[in-house]
């Protein structure tokens, strides 16, 4: 089953429409999985839109769950499937999502720059994902039947993989922003270093200085 649907703007990982439906029942265990899965949708997107992703179709394992997404002329169309739901079938949905979506202003969808403000395609998502809720109707038969022998070449991997390559990745950047201060460090303590005493040294004599003028103010007032 078609789980949850999201659409996404590859240069900037800005998602912009969603659909998103998961059980019958609103109970706060079932909002909690949406609001977490959808995240993951995000990520994903935040991941293909900074090129750790591929830039054309994959799936993603997560729980008993699979994401697959699609990449057309920088748009990501991804959607969230029971593990039990065809691939096949799911990569037809995201097809003709990204079919439908070819109808509406390249221009106004480049425009847009408030996450899940293009609504209008919410409802062309929610109107295609009824055709492919049942696995077991003609069109659905039809679709998975056609060229049955070929594979999709999809590449598929887990996400526990995926999040602990960028959680690698941030740990490799940051070593880097360490040496960085490191380095600037005993450059600045050589040079205190050297200036300090001269400059302790200044000022003593400018004390010394100021204190024999005074002295010596003082003796010749008293000798008057």
């Amino acid at each position: 089953m078609v789980k949850l649907t999201l659409v996404g703007r590859v240069k900037d990982g800005l998602p912009l429409a969603q659909e998103a439906r998961y059980l019958t029942n609103e109970t706060t265990t079932s909002h909690n999985l949406s609001s977490n899965y959808k995240q993951q949708a995000e990520f994903l997107v935040h991941e293909i839109s900074r090129g750790a992703l591929p830039l054309s179709s994959m799936t993603v394992r997560v729980d008993h769950h699979s994401f697959n997404y699609l990449v057309v002329n920088g748009i990501c169309f991804i959607t969230l499937c029971d593990s039990s739901y065809p691939r096949k079938l799911a990569f037809h949905y995201l097809h003709d999502l990204q079919k439908e979506f070819e109808k509406f202003d390249n221009a106004l969808i480049h425009k847009i720059i408030k996450p899940y403000s293009f609504i209008k395609f919410g409802s062309v998502i929610a109107n295609i994902r009824k055709q492919y809720i049942d696995t077991r109707t003609q069109a659905n038969l039809s679709k998975l039947n056609a060229n049955r022998r070929r594979e999709l070449d999809v590449v598929t991997e887990n996400m526990s993989d995926i999040i602990e390559r960028k959680r690698n990745s941030e740990i490799l950047q940051t070593p880097a922003a360490n040496n960085t201060s490191r380095t600037s460090s005993p450059r600045l303590e050589a040079i205190a270093l050297i200036w300090t005493p001269i400059a302790i040294i200044i000022v003593v004599a400018l004390i010394l200085l100021w204190a024999s003028i005074i002295f010596t103010d003082d003796y010749l007032i008293s000798t008057l």
